[in-house]
């Protein structure tokens, strides 16, 4: 039995489909992990939903934020934006149990036995994954509970900025969602800058206060995750990012975590990178 993790998907169907082939995906025997962003921008949003749904306990998917923005449609709280692809999810005849199955799908997973935690975006220099799991499951019960619509109507918004534990409510919330599912930089206190999307690294893009999030986390934890398409695969010590941009016209990127061998698919890609 092998674990695959598998970057943000966004629709790609196809090419999903051509990954598993590669990495000769076995549904009875293999578990397959997600990043997160199984929807939205590619063409297939719909098939890839289904076949998740289909894999049962042989799938753990993350919550990523196009997937929340997928539920916010879904119950009229956000519009459709001109790029979004989400209308044959939201046709279609088994859309209720296709999204109730989203909305009961973790903010983060750890495997103790693997030695991996997943998550979709980033975490704040203020929590370590005891604290990390905490939040996230505090959001979880609340996304799958009977007020998860009054959450999803105040999901948006960028503040606050930085963590404390005498945050409550709402806010307590969205700062816990925006980190799981929007983080990319910040400060080494741990002020969230959720505007910077651009790739890090660049000379161009050098800032001495703003850095990306996992340059101030501890490194006690393997971590996966995705959402950075202009990072593309990167590792160093603990970290691993895995969106490689697939809908943008990247690739589509497997990490096998026993050993920790990366696979990699070339994609034509649906979007227009300059959207990223």
């Amino acid at each position: 039995m092998s674990t695959y993790a598998i970057g943000d998907i966004q629709g790609c169907y196809t090419e999903l489909q051509r990954l598993l082939e590669l990495i000769q995906f076995d549904p009875h025997q293999d578990v397959l992990w997600c990043t997160g962003d199984l929807v939205n921008r590619g063409t297939q949003s719909l098939e890839v939903l289904r076949f998740f749904k289909d894999l049962k306990q042989q799938a753990i998917v993350v919550l990523g934020n196009h997937d929340l923005h997928l539920l916010a449609v879904a119950h009229n709280i956000k519009n459709l934006k001109p790029q979004d692809t989400l209308l044959p999810i939201l046709n279609a005849p088994d859309a209720h149990e296709l999204l109730t199955w989203l909305r009961y799908r973790p903010l983060l997973h750890h495997d103790s036995q693997l030695g991996f935690t997943m998550i979709h975006a980033g975490l704040p220099p203020q929590w370590d994954l005891s604290h990390a799991r905490q939040y996230a499951l505090e959001l979880e019960q609340i996304l799958q509970g009977s007020t998860y619509t009054h959450y999803l109507d105040n999901l948006y918004g960028n503040k606050p900025k930085i963590w404390s534990d005498q945050l409550t409510g709402w806010e307590r919330l969205r700062f816990i969602s925006n980190c799981l599912t929007r983080l990319r930089y910040c400060t080494a206190q741990g002020s969230l800058a959720l505007k910077n999307k651009q790739a890090p690294f660049l000379p161009e893009n050098k800032n001495d206060d703003i850095q990306p999030w996992f340059k101030y986390y501890p490194y006690d934890i393997n971590i996966v995750f995705g959402h950075w398409a202009s990072l593309g695969y990167y590792t160093e010590q603990g970290i691993y990012a895995i969106d490689t941009g697939c809908v943008w016209g990247g690739a589509l990127t497997a990490l096998r975590l026993e050993d920790k061998k990366v696979f990699t698919l070339p994609c034509a890609g649906y979007a227009n990178p300059h959207a990223l």
